[in-house]
């Protein structure tokens, strides 16, 4: 039987960190900037981790 393929997409937005976690990027932050506060943009900037509901999906596609 051959391999599973990982989710091009899914490879380029999320990573696994040591402990096993999955890091994600925040939506919203690529146009229509100007009506954003600082605060907001800045937030959005840094990484967060998949939730839980979400991660067996989310390593389904990576076929891990």
């Amino acid at each position: 039987m051959p391999k599973m393929k990982s989710k091009s997409s899914a490879k380029k937005r999320f990573t696994f960190t040591g402990t096993g976690k999955i890091k994600r990027r925040h939506a919203y932050k690529s146009h229509i900037l100007t009506k954003k506060s600082k605060k907001r943009k800045r937030n959005l900037g840094y990484y967060a981790m998949v939730d839980s509901a979400d991660a067996q999906n989310v390593k389904r596609m990576l076929a891990k």
